[in-house]
């Protein structure tokens, strides 16, 4: 039995992850965490309520985590440092704080895993993305959330734009002449690929990653329209990470 905390209970993806993990033979919902907002959604009675992450000593296997960017770090660094294989699905870490993360799980001998996306389609969609990058090396990407989501671009965006720069040269795309009479009308700039943040009421997570070359294009898209779609990823992040030792990026790396 993998005994498993939930930081971010409250939020939908959290309220996803809860249902998924009592739902779960395997799984035992021995903590969550989160801000102290009111009404606590149906738990088992032995399920601890931590308001406060200090206040956290509980014997658990699994930290997840879908909680909000400014958090996720000190989250993240919290379960690594008391032995809980951290499952993260929030984005906002940066490269640094990814690669101190990495170090300290190695010192740990810690599997842990950080996911832009626990949806099977969205990890194909990036490795499909990188391998037409090989054949196809001008591209964009758009990506498009629903209004409340918090930062911009998505991880599954930057996440894909990584993984297409590993085979693809740097290059600016467009007309080297061009002027924007908008800012940001072109949208971010990662190694000379554009990323488009689009955040619309109904939306829920989609992603385009579009192609040209001479006389042909290529249009690769994914998209999310419930949240349950991800709690297939989770569980297998869950069930598979404790015999890990490392940690890892990238669901794709568990499948």
């Amino acid at each position: 039995m993998t005994k498993v905390i939930i930081a971010g209970y409250q939020g939908k993806m959290g309220e996803k992850a809860v249902e998924m993990v009592q739902q779960h033979a395997d799984f035992e919902l021995v903590g969550v965490y989160g801000p102290e907002l009111g009404d606590t959604p149906q738990l088992p009675a032995a399920t601890k309520v931590f308001h406060d992450l200090n206040e956290i000593n509980i014997d658990a296997d699994v930290w997840v985590d879908f909680t909000v960017p400014a958090s996720v770090y000190t989250n993240t660094k919290f379960a690594i440092t008391h032995e809980y294989s951290p499952v993260i699905g929030t984005t906002g870490l940066t490269d640094e704080q990814v690669t101190e993360l990495k170090q300290l799980a190695e010192k740990k001998q810690l599997g842990g895993l950080i996911a832009p996306n626990f949806g099977i389609s969205a990890v194909l969609l990036m490795q499909f993305a990188q391998q037409a990058a090989k054949y196809m090396p001008d591209v964009e990407i758009i990506e498009m959330h629903h209004d409340q989501k918090l930062d911009a671009p998505s991880g599954t965006a930057m996440s894909t734009a990584k993984l297409i720069s590993e085979v693809r040269k740097p290059h600016e795309q467009g007309n080297p002449n061009a002027k924007e009479t908008l800012d940001n009308v072109r949208g971010g700039d990662y190694d000379g690929i554009r990323i488009h943040a689009v955040r619309l009421p109904g939306l829920v997570a989609h992603e385009q990653v579009l192609f040209g070359s001479l006389g042909e294009g290529l249009t690769i898209r994914q998209d999310t329209f419930d949240r349950q779609s991800f709690m297939s990823g989770v569980a297998i992040a869950i069930e598979k990470i404790t015999d890990k030792h490392e940690l890892l990026v990238g669901l794709e790396n568990l499948l």
